[in-house]
């Protein structure tokens, strides 16, 4: 299959939820859309619920079981907290970071993979023993080989050729590479000066990073005289595979912060440690954890059950669910209650309820859309000449939009190679915070 040929395809796929019918007749594409539940969703806006049949009570209930909710949930259970109950409009848990199967192949609907935690992410390290991905031999981390990330592990097209890695070194000139090793030296510098972390909290905050945060990175960048084509493509790739969102809508904060708070930046040709994250990542990407996650709370896990209301009172908490799988409403009190959901859904469960703060921000938070398609081919996308198939590939001449596919069954240990079998190509396209992105969505 043609690299153009797919990219077509995963374009359309991306779209199947709008009228697959007409492209399916198009194209004579088979697929559909199984992303988020937008019916139930919408029933949160529409209203119009019967009056609550059913009555429960909790210590603690979590609305929102993805990521967050589930790291509550296992952190009450830790503590020694089982009465909790786990919300969730989905049929299964996981929220952003889900899965799927395409012909008996594991493919993520999202988040695809976990950088190799640092020091200061505790918790997540404790995770990762807990589930047998991480032990420490004699001071050093010792990681699942077969969960880290197999190599190669990322590649660029520039033209008709591949690259490993995806910084461009194919053709840059003179400039781009004094770019690559001026902007080593500043991510060095902001490391050694300014608070950068993972998780943030953990950071504090310093004046310093008042300046950055009230300046676009791409601002930044031209203050520095960072204005290589090389280098302003890179960097705009990552602020849009992270955030979501171009140069111009993050931060100088948030642009240096992807940089310092991990890896920092390693100019080619000079020394230093590798400065790509070591992965962990599995065909239906990060679905693998949340399974395992939701699978120690499934006597307190109600999914396909849509929160209406949140209502504090004298005695606690008052949450209304409407239970879609049982076709009823449930009035649940609690002692507390952990809302694990976006700004502008906590805003409105809360209403009248919400502190202005909450209301305030969830105002001014913007979100970025994105689509991913699982694209099964039944053979390799013809080749193209340079570095080999790897997990990432990103193409410099893709869309606006795009940020490049990964391959399901590279990880895969399958005896069939997914270079010469049938495979999943998940495809990323990234559409940025303004009107009209979401209007083209």
């Amino acid at each position: 299959m043609k690299r153009r040929t797919f990219v077509g395809a995963g374009a359309s796929a991306l779209l199947a939820g709008c009228d697959w019918d007409w492209l399916a007749a198009r194209q004579g594409l088979q697929g559909g859309y199984v992303g988020a539940n937008v019916t139930l969703g919408h029933r949160l806006r529409s209203g119009g619920f019967p009056p609550p049949s059913f009555e429960g009570q909790v210590d603690v209930a979590i609305v929102g079981a993805g990521v967050a909710g589930l790291a509550v949930a296992r952190q009450l259970r830790r503590a020694g907290i089982d009465r909790y109950r786990l919300f969730d409009l989905e049929d299964e848990a996981g929220g952003n970071a889900r899965g799927h199967v395409i012909a008996g192949m594991g493919c993520p609907l999202g988040a695809h993979y976990l950088p190799t935690p640092g020091a200061p992410a505790q918790d997540v390290r404790d995770l990762l023993v807990e589930l047998g991905l991480l032990r420490v031999q004699a001071g050093r981390d010792v990681y699942d080989e077969l969960t880290l990330c197999h190599s190669p592990q990322e590649r660029l097209l520039i033209g008709s050729q591949w690259q490993e890695g995806l910084l461009p070194m194919i053709n840059v000139d003179a400039q781009a590479l004094r770019d690559y090793r001026r902007f080593a030296t500043l991510v060095a510098q902001a490391r050694a000066t300014l608070p950068f972390a993972i998780p943030t909290v953990l950071a504090g905050w310093a004046p310093g990073l008042d300046a950055l945060d009230g300046q676009s990175f791409a601002q930044w960048l031209a203050a520095q005289g960072l204005d290589s084509t090389a280098m302003r493509w890179y960097l705009n790739y990552c602020c849009r595979d992270d955030y979501g969102a171009p140069l111009g809508q993050v931060s100088a904060w948030a642009g240096l912060h992807y940089f310092a708070s991990r890896h920092g930046f390693r100019a080619p040709g000079t020394d230093g440690p590798d400065d790509r994250d070591e992965l962990l990542t599995w065909p239906e990407g990060n679905a693998w954890l949340t399974r395992h996650l939701a699978a120690a709370h499934a006597a307190q896990l109600q999914t396909a059950s849509l929160t209406t209301r949140v209502q504090p009172t004298a005695r606690g908490v008052q949450i209304d669910v409407w239970n879609d799988a049982l076709g009823r409403s449930e009035r649940w009190t609690a002692d507390q209650v952990v809302l694990c959901t976006p700004l502008f859904i906590s805003a409105r469960l809360l209403a009248a309820d919400a502190p202005a703060a909450l209301t305030a921000t969830a105002a001014r938070i913007r979100y970025a859309p994105w689509l991913v398609a699982n694209v099964w081919v039944p053979e390799p996308l013809d080749e193209r000449p340079g570095a080999p198939r790897a997990w990432d590939n990103v193409m410099m001449g893709d869309s606006p939009q795009g940020l490049g596919y990964v391959d399901a069954m590279h990880q895969s240990t399958r005896p069939t190679p997914a270079s010469i079998g049938p495979t999943v190509l998940t495809y990323y396209m990234s559409f940025g915070t303004a009107p009209a992105a979401r209007e083209a969505l």
